[in-house]
């Protein structure tokens, strides 16, 4: 399949909305990003594409060119609906944009979205995002990526959300890293102790010859 795209491409054929049909969520993440920057976001209009089991880059790549494809449809939920399948390459600023317009976004969704992007996101934010499934936040608590967006939040701000969400930094607490020094040979070990076994019998030879001097 990826060998027929690539040829299909080389013969000087457009990634067309027909194209990316025929190519499917079942081919999509053999695109390489060469192919994938040939796209021309208007055919994402048309074309009906899941990138979920892409790589991170495809979802970017993807993400950006259907934010283009529908950037004059801003209209909620209509806007939403169409860029949902593209979200988990959405960067960090977009995902707090659309937390202030009341989506309701679904803990399936949130929970894959991209780790950086999740991770800067406040618990205010979070809230507008998920809106009627925020309750849905504690089933996750003690999972990934859930587990660690707590664990960087205040606990004040977490408890804000009235859902029992624990773990998270407690006020005037600040998170030491202790140094970890590598460990003693074994070798330097048995030496010290060699030495401290003979240190007596060494003194009192010290002593014996300093008396009989």
């Amino acid at each position: 399949a990826s060998a027929a795209i690539r040829h299909y491409v080389e013969l000087g054929n457009a990634l067309n909305a027909t194209a990316l049909d025929a190519i499917g969520t079942r081919y999509v993440c053999l695109l390489n990003s060469t192919e994938l920057e040939a796209i021309e976001p208007s055919s994402l209009r048309l074309a009906s594409l899941n990138p979920s089991a892409c790589s991170q880059l495809t979802k970017d790549i993807l993400y950006e060119k259907a934010k283009t494809a529908f950037s004059g449809q801003h209209v909620f939920p209509a806007y939403y609906e169409l860029i949902l399948p593209y979200l988990e390459g959405a960067p960090a600023a977009d995902l707090k944009a659309l937390s202030r317009e009341n989506v309701n976004m679904n803990i399936s969704t949130f929970v894959n979205l991209r780790r950086d992007s999740l991770m800067s996101l406040t618990p205010a934010e979070v809230q507008g995002l998920l809106g009627v499934n925020l309750p849905d936040l504690a089933k996750w608590q003690y999972r990934s990526p859930v587990r660690e967006w707590i664990q960087v939040q205040r606990q004040s701000q977490l408890e804000q959300l009235h859902i029992g969400l624990t773990g998270g930094t407690q006020e005037g607490y600040i998170n030491l890293i202790t140094p970890k020094f590598p460990a003693l040979s074994s070798a330097p070990l048995g030496a010290v102790a060699m030495a401290l076994h003979l240190l007596p019998a060494l003194l009192l030879s010290f002593l014996m010859m300093s008396i009989l001097s």
